[in-house]
């Protein structure tokens, strides 16, 4: 899949924020489509085929929640990123929960989406080239689940989910549902350390194990 051939749908009631996508879309060679209402985004997937969706959080009518949900009933792999100016985790884990992919948040900037994007077509071409992936809780996807447990593995001591943001291209959101997941498993151990001022902070190592 080269970037030329990327087709994306972007969803989002708000037709400034339609521009800008377009505009990225145009910077990149990406062919955007555009769509102001939910609904009508939602029958388009099946007939579009769209290489990755952006979709808005707050929409009239069907808002991104509901969405999301819809759409990945149509498509278990077309990646769904969130564009939300709402950062909480039980936000975040409701759209995981849903079947959206990874978060953007708003106001947009440019680099940091068009870096997100490339990102999920890279996974997206090496899910393609894989066999069929295990089963995994809800909310957990094969291609990015590998792709933070890559980070973890060869990480040089204890890391954030902030660093683990940074050096996987994910939102921070998406990666505190990983780690949690990761930590479930016993695939990493945890610790908080606690400094000055401010609530603690949470690190995690990778727990090597026979085999890993």
């Amino acid at each position: 899949m080269t970037d030329k051939a990327i087709t994306i749908l972007a969803v989002d009631d708000d037709q400034d924020i339609l521009f800008t996508l377009g505009a990225i879309g145009k910077t990149y060679g990406w062919q955007v489509i555009t769509e102001s209402d939910g609904r009508q985004a939602v029958a388009k997937v099946r007939g579009l085929k769209p290489d990755l969706i952006l979709i808005d959080y707050h929409m009239p009518g069907l808002d991104g929640l509901s969405a999301v949900e819809i759409i990945r009933a149509q498509d278990r792999s077309v990646p769904i990123v969130v564009l939300t100016v709402d950062e909480r985790q039980e936000i975040a884990d409701r759209f995981l929960d849903a079947g959206a992919s990874d978060f953007a948040n708003k106001p947009i900037k440019i680099t940091d989406l068009a870096a997100r994007i490339k990102v999920h077509m890279q996974m997206r071409q090496q899910q393609e080239m894989s066999p069929p992936a295990p089963f995994y809780d809800k909310g957990i996807n094969e291609a990015t689940l590998r792709l933070v447990r890559s980070f973890c593995r060869s990480a040089a001591g204890p890391f954030a989910a902030e660093e683990v943001a940074e050096g996987t291209g994910l939102a921070y959101q998406t990666i505190v549902r990983y780690l949690q997941f990761l930590q479930g498993r016993r695939e990493l151990t945890a610790s908080s350390s606690y400094g000055k001022v401010g609530r603690p902070r949470k690190k995690y190592q990778w727990a090597a194990r026979p085999g890993q």
